[in-house]
């Protein structure tokens, strides 16, 4: 395998560009998609951006009664349940839609927990790497018939919170020592390095694999932060208005709808993208949560040991006869 080619293509988007913009003229009509977290924030609007193109839009959901009303007056779309940190409820979620004997065309892993105070999950998981990681791992694994048989891509949205941490090798589940950014930095990677490889291992199957950054935007996702913090960080003014650096919902999701359905993207994949068009890996001195990918986070070798760690702690592996 070689590093993918994280080069742009002159998509002719940019950071402004809003999820109507990348789907003008796309028509998705008999597509399924997936989207995890599908009812609030920046899932919210990857789900009505792709029902409004014609899509059918499963949103797998932890608290089905919210995303039902968060949903309400949303056409083309089915809810379902759905608890990324419990692999039981990831398995159970899978069957069901395998059951339907329908392919997936599009899969959004989307859903994330950000900062959070440590939290322990399943077999004592730290809950940002089992949420935002092993989780949707596990899920596109479980997906992997469905999405085989729709030639599907797989989107992974990442962040440039990546930039704060590598893969902790020694201690992925901060045993000795929580740090709330660290653990979401490593999760972010995580992102990314399962696209690098599930693209790898998926291409000859027609499926390809995307992760991205979305952009600074104001959602539930910020739930664990205080306005103080916020404040301190720049991201909103005294009055509560977020930095102009900042996108709207609209223009933070166009980059997974882009990197969901652009037929710019067509035989590619395994790269990380930004404001609607692929990154360029940025150096070593590159100032943290600046524009671009970390090289560790394209690094094929690493997205294997990855691979083969997450399918030891989820007992999952959808190549594993191909591998052995």
């Amino acid at each position: 395998m070689t590093t993918p080619p994280q080069r742009g293509i002159g998509s002719g988007f940019h950071a402004r560009s809003t999820t109507d913009d990348v789907l003008r003229g796309i028509d998705l009509t008999g597509t399924l998609a997936i989207v995890t977290g599908g009812y609030s924030g920046l899932g919210r609007e990857t789900t009505r951006a792709l029902t409004g193109a014609g899509a059918r839009v499963i949103v797998p959901a932890r608290r089905r009664a919210v995303a039902e009303r968060a949903l309400a007056g949303v056409d083309g779309v089915e809810v379902d349940e759905l608890d990324l940190a419990d692999l039981a409820s990831v398995r159970a979620f899978a069957e069901r839609v395998l059951a339907s004997g329908r392919p997936v065309d599009v899969l959004v892993n989307n859903a994330a927990v950000m900062a959070c105070p440590e939290t322990r999950v399943g077999p004592g998981w730290e809950a940002q790497f089992a949420t935002n990681h092993l989780g949707h791992f596990a899920l596109v694994n479980h997906l992997w018939p469905a999405l085989a048989a729709g030639g599907g891509r797989v989107v992974s949205v990442s962040s440039a919170g990546h930039h704060l941490s590598d893969i902790r090798w020694d201690d992925p589940h901060f045993a000795h020592g929580y740090d709330r950014w660290l653990a979401y930095g490593q999760a972010k990677t995580a992102n990314v390095l399962l696209a690098v490889h599930l693209d790898a291992r998926g291409r000859d199957a027609g499926v390809r694999a995307f992760a991205l950054h979305p952009g600074a935007i104001l959602t539930p996702l910020q739930r664990h932060m205080t306005r103080q913090e916020m404040l301190d960080r720049g991201w909103i003014d005294e009055a509560g208005t977020p930095a102009e650096s900042f996108k709207t919902p609209e223009q933070g999701a166009a980059t997974q709808v882009w990197a969901a359905t652009s037929p710019l993207l067509a035989g590619l994949g395994g790269v990380y993208c930004e404001d609607c068009d692929i990154a360029e890996v940025c150096g070593d001195d590159a100032a943290p949560m600046s524009g671009g990918v970390r090289g560790y986070a394209v690094d094929p070798r690493q997205a294997a040991r990855l691979w083969a760690l997450s399918a030891e702690l989820t007992g999952v592996d959808a190549f594993a006869t191909s591998t052995s």
